[in-house]
């Protein structure tokens, strides 16, 4: 475990180098494993059964406190493995809200932001 991180590396059973791996990758890998399930409607209509989570993307909680809550993807933290829904905050201490980091494994995408064209053009091409 010399270096921070390896391009190359290909897994390990250890979870220490398994978390060192997530912890060190660059944005644009990290990027990649931001990823949730889709909807079956999206499914059926995409043929892929799991996409990288976007902003202004529709999504429904499915674990946890929020489970079945459903709404916009309002951030993407790449750094810290979460997103941030709209409609789903927390009351803090001085009264003020705050939003939830929901783990992205734990959302299902409803409905794709149409604002990246790029994005649902590469879709319909598959």
């Amino acid at each position: 475990m010399r270096s921070k991180f390896s391009g190359c590396w290909k897994a390990s059973k250890q979870p220490r180098k398994q978390r060192k791996y997530l912890k060190n990758a660059p944005l644009h890998i990290q990027q990649r494993l931001i990823r949730a399930a889709m909807s079956e409607e999206l499914r059926k209509k995409f043929g892929k059964r799991s996409m990288g989570v976007r902003k202004s993307d529709k999504v429904k909680v499915m674990r946890g406190e929020f489970a079945g809550k459903i709404g916009k993807v309002n951030l993407v933290d790449r750094k810290r493995q979460g997103v941030y829904i709209d409609g789903i905050e927390r009351n803090r201490r001085d009264g003020a809200k705050a939003f939830v980091r929901i783990h992205s494994s734990n959302v299902m995408i409803m409905e794709l932001s149409s604002q990246d064209k790029a994005r649902l053009k590469g879709l319909k091409r598959k």
